[in-house]
């Protein structure tokens, strides 16, 4: 098998491998993304609880409305996951090549964050696109109209009103959210899977794949949440009905935050993105690793 099959290979299953896992967790992403923009800007809010939130979803959404945004969310994971993968492959074997012996974990972490950042750069305007989708339901129970009917509605609607820059909204925060969460993810997946195996804890099994992705979404949720929180709001925002700018920038909306709800409001949704994290990242590795050997490519 030559360089550009393998390439291609890597690609498809790398795609496959996160619409599986995406699709899978994304009501838990939904409420994630419910529970960053409860109470914005307002400082005598009721607390929220991800079991309330979940039950005023179900109850005027429906069950379909848990899945608002999840065709945004697909269409990014075709471009985000298989740009950071791949890449991250890539660097790590030129930097192997070049040192002659393993890399030790703050190489990984660099290499990850990297090639989270770039992919992430790509994949923003879906990015966008989903935060927005998602926020809809928000929009509903006021009586409104939702903002999107689809992913091309979006598209058109957010190019007209804010121009084609309008798409990437949010993105330095989305780029520091990745490189954070690639610097865990990829990394603690990484290094975690290369410990238990060269330690003999277990082979390279559903087992390794499982220790090391609970391990990586515990310090990827730990590191990116406060990004994360940023980029929901700030995706967010100049879509509303009043069209006010609440956040001129990244810090502008963590002053603000931090100022008015506190500095816990930085990890408003932990449990949630955490409770997404783990099961996507099982879901993904254990498919992944399995669709390599089938299609026969090494082990990540």
């Amino acid at each position: 098998m030559d360089a550009g099959d393998r390439g291609v290979k890597k690609v498809a299953v790398t795609s496959v491998s996160a619409m599986v896992a995406e699709t899978t967790t994304f009501p838990i992403d939904l409420l994630k993304t419910r529970l960053q923009l409860h109470g914005e800007s307002v400082q005598s809010v009721r607390p929220a609880s991800a079991f309330r939130i979940a039950l005023q979803i179900a109850r005027n959404d429906g069950v379909l409305g848990m899945y608002r945004g999840l065709s945004p969310a697909i269409f990014r994971h075709m471009f985000y996951t298989p740009t950071r993968i791949v890449g991250y492959e890539h660097l790590r074997s030129n930097f192997v090549r070049s040192h002659d012996h393993s890399l030790p974990f703050y190489t990984k972490a660099v290499i990850g964050g990297i090639s989270g950042a770039i992919a992430q750069v790509i994949a923003s305007p879906a990015d966008l696109i989903k935060v927005r989708m998602q926020a809809d339901g928000l929009i509903l129970r006021r009586g409104l109209q939702p903002r999107y009917c689809g992913i091309f509605d979006a598209l058109n609607k957010i190019i007209h009103a804010e121009g084609v820059l309008g798409l990437w909204k949010g993105v330095s925060a989305n780029v520091q959210r990745a490189f954070l969460v690639n610097m865990g993810e990829l990394a603690c997946y990484d290094h975690a899977k290369r410990f238990i195996i060269k330690n003999k804890i277990c082979d390279d099994n559903i087992y390794a794949h499982t220790l090391s992705s609970i391990m990586s979404g515990l310090s990827a949720t730990a590191l990116s949440c406060p990004a994360d929180v940023v980029k929901t709001r700030m995706m967010n925002q100049a879509s509303w009905v009043d069209d006010k700018i609440k956040y001129r920038n990244s810090y502008d909306c963590i002053v603000k935050t931090v100022r008015i709800e506190g500095l816990r409001a930085l990890w408003k949704g932990f449990l949630p993105t955490w409770a997404r994290l783990g099961p996507w990242q099982f879901v993904f590795w254990v498919s992944y690793e399995k669709f390599r050997n089938i299609s026969g490519l090494q082990s990540f």
